[in-house]
């Protein structure tokens, strides 16, 4: 494994290529990135990088967005299947007939969308500055909140607002068992549930803290604290281990009977350091999208970053 990170490393160096990789990879793909982090912070990299070569160690939907920001860039990523389950739940077509039937309604979505589905908003958000978005609109104007009705749910919750919701969802954040969480708490009773809010509202209502992957990574460096239930997707736990070495992290269980007991994206795992590897010297698959979609898309993502800056 040694060996293939080095020849990562010379390659990515030979051809001007950058490495960005979403906390929730493997952390072989995590030690090898450039840049580590949430759908936010993935972002604002892709928009100020001077690679020539974007790859992108994530999913479909990030890689897509990274080419929307670099149209002129070469954007590869290692394994066209690593797709999103949240994304997948949002077809363009039957969302193009929701917004119809809903003229009035200002179009928000959440990042983890396809192009298409991003060319049909006039807002992009990620779950660091969602609420913060929704905020700045208007409480005049009628919102259209998609794909995930968690999210949605939980920004209703937080800033009163009554956004018209799409009916979509993750399903590695909706395999958080509540009876299991209850009892891991019981045997951790020190321990504070932290989880994000792509999560169902029962899981929600039993945490401390409810925040993005980048935000429970700063919750946790900064609580006085000792241990964490953590509610995401485990990959997580590398990186968060890595800023808190001396502090217990526990991943939430999942309702399903696993090796981990706690809930994996399968999407973001079939990414392995060999595809990555492969995937520089082919500079293959290649992602693209149109033109005429990238210049829709690209609309609501700058709005996105503009408001995250101010």
């Amino acid at each position: 494994m040694e060996i293939l990170k080095k020849k990562i490393l010379a390659l990515k160096k030979e051809k001007n290529a950058v490495i960005l990789a979403h906390y929730y990879q493997e952390p072989a793909i995590q030690e090898i990135a450039d840049y580590v982090g949430d759908s936010l912070g993935l972002s604002q990299e892709a928009e100020r990088t001077a690679a020539s070569i974007i790859l992108f160690a994530g999913v479909h939907f990030m890689a897509e967005t990274a080419k929307i920001l670099n149209p002129n860039k070469k954007v590869i990523l290692p394994d066209l299947t690593a797709g999103c389950s949240l994304a997948d739940s949002c077809p363009p077509s039957l969302f193009k007939k929701f917004i119809e039937a809903h003229p009035d309604h200002l179009v928000i979505t959440y990042v983890n969308c396809s192009a298409e589905i991003k060319a049909m908003s006039d807002i992009v958000c990620t779950s660091s500055n969602a609420v913060k978005i929704v905020q700045s609109v208007p409480k005049n104007i009628p919102i259209i909140f998609a794909p995930d009705k968690n999210l949605g749910n939980y920004i209703n919750q937080q800033t009163g607002r009554n956004m018209l919701l799409w009916d979509g969802s993750c399903i590695v954040h909706e395999a958080f068992s509540l009876e299991k969480l209850i009892a891991l708490h019981k045997q951790h009773p020190k321990a504070e549930i932290i989880a994000h809010p792509e999560s169902e509202t029962v899981i929600l209502e039993t945490a401390a803290y409810v925040g993005s992957t980048a935000g429970m990574i700063t919750h946790v460096k900064n609580s006085p604290k000792t241990e964490f239930i953590v509610g995401t997707e485990a990959g997580i736990l590398y990186k968060m281990q890595q800023e808190v070495p001396d502090k217990l992290l526990i991943p939430a269980p999942s309702k399903e009977d696993n090796t981990c007991a706690c809930s994996e994206c399968a999407f973001m795992k079939v990414n392995t350091l060999q595809k990555v590897y492969d995937c520089l010297v082919h500079e293959s698959p290649e992602i693209t999208v149109p033109e005429s979609v990238i210049k829709k898309a690209l609309v609501p993502i700058t709005r996105m970053l503009e408001l995250s800056k101010s």
